[in-house]
């Protein structure tokens, strides 16, 4: 029993140590005014970069097939696009997609 509660708590504290660094920056940079210099630095971060690193997940690449679509990925990817456009927050978009792609590989 008491090996099933140390498994538990290391995987609490294992989502605590993902989440937290993947959550603070968005919460952190929406609540302060960041100076000009960094405003600027960021407006060179083009969309193709995060669309590239979209991609990248979406894409299957295993030694033994052809290179095929991640279905997993793509059905977490439905409803975290649609919290983005709705909700136009990235703190709470990255935690729906963590929540989703959680539940995903959970249920598969």
């Amino acid at each position: 029993m008491s090996v099933n509660i140390t498994v538990f708590w290391i995987i609490i504290g294992c989502a605590l140590v993902t989440l937290i660094p993947r959550i603070l920056p968005f919460i952190i940079v929406r609540n302060i005014q960041l100076p000009p210099v960094a405003i600027k630095w960021l407006s060179f971060i083009p969309v193709c970069i995060f669309t590239a690193l979209v991609a990248d997940s979406l894409i299957n690449k295993e030694a033994d097939s052809l290179i095929s679509m991640d279905w997993n990925v793509i059905l977490a990817l439905i409803p975290t696009i649609l919290t983005a456009l709705y909700t136009k927050s990235m703190a709470i978009t990255v935690i729906v997609g963590v929540v989703c792609m959680a539940g995903i590989r959970f249920i598969m």
